[in-house]
């Protein structure tokens, strides 16, 4: 059955982004002239994705305000996770929404350049019947800001990879590779067990990775590598390279931002 439904975890309070998100939330803030959030939706769009599950907090009505006026055409519905209990927790959140169908958890703080990842992994899950996820290779000193995967042997030619467990943050020395876990994720109805049996990781949370290991290690989920552009808007910086990128694509402002650029750096 084709995956036509996405959930977004968007109910953080955007701290790293303060004073901003005093007034706009974080997932609202422009990459260049387009909130990030409408990036993410595009992208599911771009999947066949028709239905859009936000899960956000009311302290943040102007996601309300997105999913009524976002463009795109897609249904997007807004659930709620008032507590901060971990991103496992968020997905729980969409349960209902989500009903028995296979779906995508898409993390916003994470932009990629087109659709082409979500589609692979939309395909392999349709192929497979398996729980995909995302995965990028990354410099053995950057693992430990991620989940790192234990792969069964090696990607193969189309950056497909069997994964027998998943180990949250580890240092660089222990971690089991240098394949990490990026944002962007497809499940079957199975993962709500697996959610729903979790017991609290460090600060009180649920994790979806403890999820994802407890199903890898009965051989269910497979990974597969980034085909596309990638961008980490989880901080100012990361905030401010993807718009750079962005505005850089257009073709028009393109040439006067690459102009001024290389006159503002020569200077």
């Amino acid at each position: 059955m084709p995956v036509r439904v996405a959930v977004i975890p968007a109910a953080g309070l955007g701290t790293r982004f303060l004073p901003a998100t005093k007034v706009v939330p974080k997932e609202l803030l422009p990459v260049f002239d387009t909130p990030s959030l409408q990036h993410t939706v595009d992208e599911a769009l771009g999947a066949g994705i028709d239905h859009i599950v936000l899960v956000s907090n009311r302290a943040k009505p102007a996601i309300e305000t997105f999913a009524e006026k976002a463009s795109g055409g897609a249904r997007i519905t807004v659930v709620y996770q008032d507590a901060p209990r971990g991103l496992g927790h968020a997905v729980e959140c969409a349960r209902e929404q989500v009903g028995d169908a296979s779906f995508a958890v898409m993390l916003p703080d994470e932009l990629m350049g087109d659709s082409t990842h979500l589609r692979d992994l939309i395909a392999d899950h349709d192929a497979t019947g398996t729980a995909t996820i995302g995965l990028k290779r990354v410099p053995r000193n950057e693992v430990s800001a991620y989940g790192c995967i234990t792969p069964q042997g090696v990607p193969d030619a189309t950056g497909r990879v069997g994964i027998r467990d998943v180990v949250e943050k580890p240092n660089a020395v222990d971690a089991p590779s240098d394949l990490v876990i990026i944002g962007r994720y497809v499940f079957g109805r199975d993962v709500f067990g697996h959610l729903a049996n979790l017991k609290p990781a460090a600060g009180g949370e649920l994790q979806l990775s403890d999820a994802i290991g407890n199903m890898a290690r009965t051989g269910k989920v497979n990974g597969v590598l980034i085909s596309c552009s990638r961008h980490d808007t989880g901080t100012p910086l990361g905030m401010l390279t993807a718009s750079i990128d962005a505005a850089l694509r257009r073709k028009d402002v393109s040439t006067q931002l690459r102009s001024w650029l290389e006159r503002r750096l020569t200077s």
